[in-house]
């Protein structure tokens, strides 16, 4: 997936009132956590927050209709106390504090990957 963390979580920011329909419908609401490298991580509370289908609509419900409306690899995971299930601490959040961070990772790993291009440039007298 070529898309921009921050793109991700403001496609899905925009389109999760209508993602989210089934699961207010069932007494349950869903919270973006953030995005890293195309993982959407979301929290279930109320009602589905501790089902024991939450899940089947993780993937079933939210993620089949966010490829849908968004791109079809896009992955979803709820973030549900599990070790399987963290966000990643730099994933981008929608929090400037947190996007400084998230860009500023971004960052370093541009800088390690240009400086090895402008070493083979140099190599090859380019």
């Amino acid at each position: 997936m070529q898309f921009l963390d921050e793109d991700i979580y403001e496609a899905v920011k925009n389109y999760l009132p209508k993602v989210s329909e089934y699961v207010n419908s069932h007494g349950g609401d869903i919270k973006l956590l953030g995005v890293k490298d195309g993982v959407v991580y979301i929290e279930l509370s109320g009602a589905c927050g501790g089902c024991s289908m939450s899940l089947m609509t993780t993937k079933m419900v939210v993620q089949r209709k966010l490829r849908e409306l968004i791109h079809p690899e896009l992955v979803v995971v709820n973030v549900d106390g599990t070790p399987e299930n963290q966000m990643p601490e730099d994933a981008y959040t929608g929090q400037p504090q947190k996007n400084a961070e998230h860009i500023q990772e971004k960052e370093k790993k541009d800088e390690k990957g240009h400086g090895v291009l402008e070493n083979i440039k140099h190599m090859v007298g380019l």
